[in-house]
């Protein structure tokens, strides 16, 4: 079986090709970033092409002055638009062509062409239930609302008719696609793989208080306010919120709504950090409004951090409520409370979930299975 892969930079997508590669299976990998940055994914090189040129200049000139969203947008497309069309025509005769939504509209018509199944890629919501559901959130916190993008919805279902099956990592995501018309029949989910080497327990939470963590994107699409307002509402003597990852613009005014009494914002952390900080915490909570899969919920599993997850995290794939954590409703701070004063008075429970943590971690699939189960899905997808 030859497998062909594109992808916009990394994401998760090096880590299949490392597994197809071992595999014996992966003919060409494509992206937008440069060799250099790619050099360290641990696929061989002369599998790699790049399509370096927009991404490349988009990222650097960012750093100095970020662009204002519009700009940053169509910017986005015109990435998105000329990597398709480069691939288009660089793509070679293979069996299987898997490619990250936005890059697929031409070249995976053109990879049908040559005589392979084109596989689209979605690692989030649908895109429509994506820009229905944050447009909400955004409205719903006075926060002014970016431009709807309504080229990229569209190639996106474009994508979606063309493929000849796509792929989702959770639950969620699948039930999103469901919702937006999508046949199952066509639907394919396997759950990411989590690395959890640098991830263990390093030492125990301390008995004189109670630590709270939150660790990803801080927005209000991964729900940053309802964690804040339940923290607010909890009535601990000695509590603290520590949140970890960098600060999205949209959450700067939000930040000013609430007491951040005992509130630590440490921008992002390294992962040796992030693995202290999930051993020392009695709980890490992710109430994201949308995501595909949020790996940090198996990196805090292998600390022994019980997890307060909701569902549009992608979390019912990687524990079971009640056991490891608590899985909850969206936009919830009532949920979000009710978990932490339970953990909080009682802290056998907690002792508990942790131990069933470290436990539930051995049965996640690390990136081989991800990627044997991948190749599996390739194999019969294209038998049939």
């Amino acid at each position: 079986m030859r497998v062909i892969q594109a992808t916009f930079g990394t994401f998760h997508h090096f880590d299949l090709a490392r597994e197809l590669e071992s595999l014996g299976q992966l003919t060409r990998i494509y992206s937008t970033f440069p060799m250099r940055r790619l050099s360290r994914e641990g696929v061989s090189p002369h599998l790699i092409r790049t399509f370096p040129w927009v991404q490349t200049t988009r990222l650097l000139l960012g750093r100095v002055l970020p662009f204002p969203a519009p700009i940053d947008n169509l910017v986005s497309y015109v990435n998105a638009v000329s990597f398709d069309r480069w691939l288009t025509r660089s793509l070679t005769p293979c069996d299987a062509y898997v490619a990250i939504t936005g890059c697929g509209v031409w070249s995976g018509k053109r990879a049908q062409q040559l005589g392979a199944k084109y596989v689209c890629d979605r690692g989030s919501s649908h895109m429509r239930y994506q820009d229905r559901i944050l447009a909400e959130e955004f409205k719903r916190w006075g926060v002014a609302v970016r431009p709807s993008e309504p080229n990229k919805i569209a190639r996106a279902e474009a994508e979606y008719e063309q493929a000849d099956a796509i792929t989702v990592p959770s639950e969620f995501v699948r039930r999103s696609f469901l919702e937006m018309g999508v046949p199952s029949a066509k639907l394919r989910k396997i759950p990411y793989g989590v690395r959890l080497e640098r991830f263990r327990k390093t030492s125990e939470p301390s008995r004189d208080s109670f630590d709270i963590l939150f660790a990803g994107s801080v927005s209000l699409r991964k729900g940053v306010p309802y964690l804040l307002e339940a923290f607010q509402r909890f009535k601990h003597p000695r509590k603290r919120l520590r949140i970890a990852g960098s600060v999205h613009p949209d959450m700067k005014p939000i930040f000013a709504r609430f007491d951040m009494t005992g509130v630590e914002v440490l921008g992002s952390q390294p992962q040796p950090k992030l693995a202290e900080l999930m051993s020392e915490s009695h709980v890490m909570v992710l109430p994201s409004i949308e995501e595909g899969l949020a790996l940090v919920q198996g990196q805090a599993l292998a600390c022994g951090c019980p997890l307060i997850s909701s569902l549009h995290s992608g979390g019912e794939d990687l524990f079971t409520d009640g056991v490891e954590g608590y899985l909850i409703p969206i936009r919830s701070p009532e949920a979000i409370l009710d978990r932490l004063n339970l953990l909080a008075d009682d802290p056998g429970l907690r002792e508990r979930m942790s131990e069933a943590a470290e436990q539930r971690v051995k049965a996640l699939g690390g990136w081989k299975q991800y990627g044997q189960s991948f190749s599996a899905m390739l194999q019969d997808l294209i038998a049939s």
